[in-house]
């Protein structure tokens, strides 16, 4: 008998329809009791995460908590934080699953997040909604936070490649972790909102593929230049842009096919790179005028000795005259590869300093 009902639950789990599903308590998407954070695209039936660090929460009393999921690729990771405090990770399948995402907990309140650790050239994940015990209460939602946070950035803000312990970079979708990163660890010291429009491998004036930030960093859905996103749903308080890296090595590609596409076969000028990042910062501007804006760069070679890119960043800076726009330069540490997590953890240790000395929020 007690097979029986391993199996049946199992069943259950992989088969959402089943007539079972009545006693059990469903959130759909839509629910007010859901707090949504990050660029997320919303329907009746749906939301889809396509940006790292989106995330949904819910607080509730009960004991287990799945999610109705489906994934594009099945290549992306999501971890799972229960009571802000334990840590799971989950990958969702390219079939339509109920999936587990805590179970045997206390009966008593929690707090569940579901929350992208992947980038979004990993594909898309809907998420249909949290179904709970058939006992379980669904408490008043996360208030939302009285700070706001935005990070445009490249591989260093996605986190890629942080948990790869190996030293060797590698590209596999389960080493990145957003939530590891400096840009996520100083959203969470602060407790605020976050957004996070990253990619690795882009930059201002050119990338290791065909398009730019200037060129996606205002679409709710990534590559799709027709889906905008709405500013006015969304005002930071601080915006930290961390670029530049890629560019200081595509420069100096004259062979590469992204150098051929934006600069033909002449290296750009200085001019032209403080104008880009300037165009770039006052587009920003534009649609945050009272944010502060913080122009940074480090964690990888570009802020190594000698290197003429923070000067292109802070000549682009004064040349705006705004009292709001900062620059933040983290130091080179002259390792191999991509931050890992003690390293983005001491890059987050000096942003959060530089705000709190510079900015009041």
């Amino acid at each position: 008998m007690k097979n029986l009902i391993i199996i049946a639950i199992l069943f259950f789990s992989l088969f959402v329809g089943t007539s079972c599903t009545h006693a059990k308590v469903f959130i759909t998407n839509n629910s007010d009791a859901i707090h949504y954070m990050g660029r997320i695209a919303h329907t009746d039936s749906m939301s889809t995460f396509y940006w790292s660090g989106t995330s949904a929460q819910i607080n509730f009393e009960g004991t287990t908590v799945k999610a109705l999921l489906q994934d594009e690729t099945g290549d992306n990771y999501y971890n799972v934080i229960i009571d802000k405090d334990s840590v799971i990770m989950i990958r969702p399948l390219k079939e339509k699953t109920l999936l587990t995402l805590v179970e045997n907990l206390k009966y008593g309140k929690h707090s569940i997040e579901l929350f992208k650790r992947t980038e979004y050239d990993r594909g898309a994940t809907s998420f249909f909604g949290f179904e709970l015990d058939s006992k379980a209460k669904i408490e008043a939602p996360k208030p939302e936070s009285k700070r706001k946070i935005e990070f445009y950035g490249n591989s260093i803000t996605c986190g890629y490649a942080v948990e790869d312990s190996s030293g060797k970079d590698r590209p596999d979708s389960i080493f990145t972790n957003n939530y590891l990163s400096y840009a996520n660890l100083t959203a969470r010291h602060y407790d605020a909102e976050y957004h996070c429009i990253s990619k690795s491998g882009i930059g201002i004036t050119v990338s290791w593929f065909p398009y730019i930030m200037p060129d996606i960093y205002d679409q709710l859905v990534p590559l799709d230049a027709d889906i905008k996103w709405d500013f006015s749903k969304y005002t930071p308080d601080v915006v930290v842009i961390h670029l530049l890296q890629n560019d200081s090595w595509i420069v100096n590609m004259p062979e590469h096919e992204s150098f051929k596409k934006y600069f033909g076969t002449e290296k750009p000028s200085e001019e032209f790179i403080i104008n880009a990042y300037k165009d770039f910062v006052s587009n920003i501007r534009e649609n945050y005028p009272s944010a502060n804006i913080i122009c940074s760069m480090g964690g990888m070679d570009a802020t190594r000795e000698g290197s003429v890119w923070p000067g292109y960043v802070t000549e682009a800076v004064q040349r705006m005259n705004d009292e709001k726009v900062f620059t933040y330069f983290m130091p080179y540490n002259n390792i191999q590869g991509h931050p890992n997590i003690e390293e983005q953890a001491n890059m987050a240790e000096g942003l959060i300093k530089f705000i709190d000395e510079n900015i009041e929020w």
